[in-house]
């Protein structure tokens, strides 16, 4: 696997996930730091212990919108578009 890139959040979830695996801290005081339910602590903590650090990242990350044109679509609406000319009223 290669880099990648976090950020302070993941940081500080990864961080205090440790803590909780090491036994130095408990679920709800994680949920506490996190400022999530104790709940969304054990889906992450289900996750960081299948899957590591890496497992946390949103898994959506580095994909298109599901709302993005297609780049040959976009370029045909935007080409026929209104253009600025003194009859079509558009300033």
């Amino acid at each position: 696997m290669g880099w990648l890139r976090m950020s302070k959040r993941d940081i500080q979830r990864i961080e205090v996930l440790a803590e909780v695996v090491a036994g130095r801290l408990t679920s709800d005081s994680a949920s506490l730091l996190l400022d999530l339910s104790v709940r969304q602590v054990q889906r992450l903590l289900n996750r960081y212990k299948d899957g590591g650090g890496a497992a946390l990242i949103h898994r959506a990350r580095g994909k298109r919108s599901n709302y993005q044109l297609n780049p040959g679509l976009q370029t045909y609406v935007v080409g026929i578009g209104p253009t600025k000319s003194p009859s079509s009223g558009i300033s």
